[in-house]
């Protein structure tokens, strides 16, 4: 009886030993169950005011980047585009009229050209036939009262013409500040009137939807919420003594309670909080007290997931994970230290929208340069 009792001790203790041994050795894990799911949530928000006049998701929807999701009311918003649109119809027009004047401010400059030099050709004619009597000195004074009322009216045509050319000189009927004044104004209008469409920025699952019909909505108010799940990272918040261990690139291993132990996720560590979670809390601890008791704090570190076993297994922002840092490899960073190189996040569904803004002022220019062949 007394062997059988050593024999189990020995064991027992041998077993102990084991364990700690695995948990104090340099290459042990560091082990953690709090650790969550984490995302980006993605807000839809208006960014001029309206009254909503449909809804395109609900909460647990898929949706596409770029789906219509809210429709406010765009009667106002038309109207203005439609008055833009005339705006800019009216300053091609005048400036059109700018460029003609100028090109008849040139001609008459011609004009009065011509009738100077007639003046003076009539006046040296009467002046060589003043010494034969042919001409009287009445018609003399006539030719010159002519010679300088022509170069009077050349004056008066030149300044005419400079005044008209200071309205047009080094532009274009396109480039002139009034048609660009006009064109800004259009792209305002048309961009305004393309925002009362509300439309997905990414795709993902709709949550948090907190809109109804009829409601009147203010820019920048949060209307619903976009989860992209192929994009999700687990948070594993370590205590301050696990960290020492803990380094950027280190394998990690992982199950969440979901799905239970049969399904494994793989990742690595991918960066360190800078600071614990309280000190970012709401409402940080206040430690300089009197009844000071000391608590374990805890970092977050941020794990990314193999993007195929997450497409096998979708997991959800919250839930719970359990970790597992495999610790032997100690070579890299604990912090990072360098500038990241990964792609930086982006959505191309509001890209267009000055494009086919400069798309109507092309239209609307070309309607109103009517049958002229060039816009200068």
């Amino acid at each position: 009886m007394w062997a059988s009792k050593n024999i189990v001790g020995g064991v027992l203790l041998l077993v102990l030993a084991g364990a700690a041994w695995w948990l104090l050795a340099p290459g042990a894990g560091q082990v953690t169950e709090d650790a969550y799911v984490d995302g980006n949530v993605v807000q839809v928000t208006p960014q001029q005011n309206g009254s909503v006049t449909a809804i395109g998701a609900d909460n647990t929807e898929y949706v596409s980047a770029g789906q219509v999701l809210v429709q406010l009311n765009p009667v106002d918003a038309e109207l203005a585009l439609a008055r833009a649109e005339a705006q800019l119809s009216r300053a091609v027009r005048a400036v059109r009229a700018q460029f003609a004047n100028a090109s008849q401010g040139r001609a008459n400059i011609v004009l009065r050209s011509a009738d100077l030099a007639r003046a003076q050709a009539d006046l040296r004619r009467r002046s060589q036939l003043a010494s034969s009597g042919a001409v009287s000195g009445e018609d003399i004074s006539h030719a010159e009262d002519a010679v300088r009322s022509a170069r009077a009216a050349l004056q008066v045509a030149e300044q005419q013409a400079l005044s008209a050319s200071a309205l047009t000189d080094h532009t274009s009927v396109a480039s002139h500040p009034d048609v660009l004044a006009a064109v800004s104004q259009l792209r305002d209008a048309y961009v305004a009137s393309a925002r009362t469409v509300l439309r997905a920025p990414v795709s993902g699952i709709v949550t948090k939807r907190n809109v109804q019909l009829g409601q009147r909505v203010n820019a920048g108010t949060a209307l619903m919420s976009i989860v992209p799940l192929e994009q999700v990272w687990v948070n594993a918040n370590f205590k301050e003594s696990q960290l020492g261990a803990i380094r950027i690139g280190q394998p990690v291993s992982l199950s969440a309670d979901v799905y239970g132990k049969a399904v494994h996720y793989h990742g690595h560590v991918i960066g360190t909080d800078a600071g614990t979670g309280s000190a970012f809390a709401l409402l940080p601890a206040q430690n300089a007290t009197g009844n000071w008791i000391k608590v374990v704090q805890r970092v977050p570190v941020r794990i990314a997931l193999d993007a195929a076993e997450l497409a096998a297994n979708p997991l959800k922002v919250g839930l719970s994970m359990h970790v597992q840092v495999d610790t032997s490899a100690r070579d890299g960073k604990r912090v990072m230290d360098t500038a990241s190189t990964r792609q930086p996040e982006q959505t191309a569904v509001f890209a267009a929208e000055l494009a086919q803004a400069d798309q109507l002022v092309a239209r609307v220019i070309s309607a109103s340069l009517g049958g002229t062949t060039r816009a200068n």
